[in-house]
């Protein structure tokens, strides 16, 4: 079956990535990295591989590059399914005790949806306990009448520098069930700087949706 090829290609990925040093922090999803401070280039990379009740299983990949104010951004997958994303941004950090980060952005949407995509990545964090956001307003260019709001919030719960857990949610086009917004659980941990997260939405309300998340910063 192709879903069970595409489950292979992805572990395959997990595999080599293994030996790396992974990804830190509260949030893979809205962390709103570097502050105007820092000086040198720092890179992410974030593959989700999505299991979706009766649907493909596909990737969505993200990857980012920051250096002090500048931020800079590409997705896959994301916006809609066959769909890149181009993002530029400036990052904003205040507080130490109570950290806040904002990246303001802006991207250019390609693919099966082509238009702009104002956005904002946020987080929000006091000791161990963390709130963080991604959002985004689609225009299509193509067909106005399917603009749509994205959004993926979630408040996270790190018992330990390496483990984390909390709730989450999203709204999004790449994929639809019988909610419109999905609702849902995460648990994740880190090894230096490679990250393993697994999100479980819409457990109780309606067959579940299974994402898993893999994150490397360098």
């Amino acid at each position: 079956m192709r879903t069970t090829g595409q489950l292979g290609v992805f572990a395959v990925v997990l595999l080599w990535a293994g030996p790396m040093p992974a990804q830190t922090g509260t949030s893979d999803k809205a962390d709103a990295s570097a502050g105007p401070d820092a000086k040198e280039w720092e890179f992410s990379l974030i593959l989700d591989g999505y299991a979706v009740p009766h649907r493909q299983f596909y990737v969505s990949p993200t990857f980012t590059a920051d250096r002090g104010w500048l931020h800079l951004e590409t997705r896959y997958n994301y916006e809609n399914q066959k769909t890149g994303s181009v993002w530029f941004g400036y990052n904003f950090r205040a507080g130490r005790t109570l950290e806040l980060r904002v990246t303001p952005m802006v991207a250019g949407v390609f693919g099966r949806t082509a238009g702009i995509a104002p956005g904002c990545l946020l987080s929000l964090t006091y000791k161990r306990l963390a709130f963080s956001s991604a959002s985004e307003y689609v225009f299509d260019m193509k067909n106005p009448s399917s603009n749509f709001f994205y959004s993926w919030p979630q408040l996270t719960y790190s018992p330990r520098d390496w483990i984390r857990f909390g709730l989450v949610a999203q709204r999004t086009k790449a994929y639809q069930t019988s909610l419109d917004v999905q609702r849902g659980v995460f648990a994740g941990f880190s090894v230096k700087k490679l990250s393993f997260t697994t999100y479980v939405f819409n457990a109780g309300w309606t067959d579940p949706t299974v994402v898993i998340e893999a994150g490397y910063s360098f």
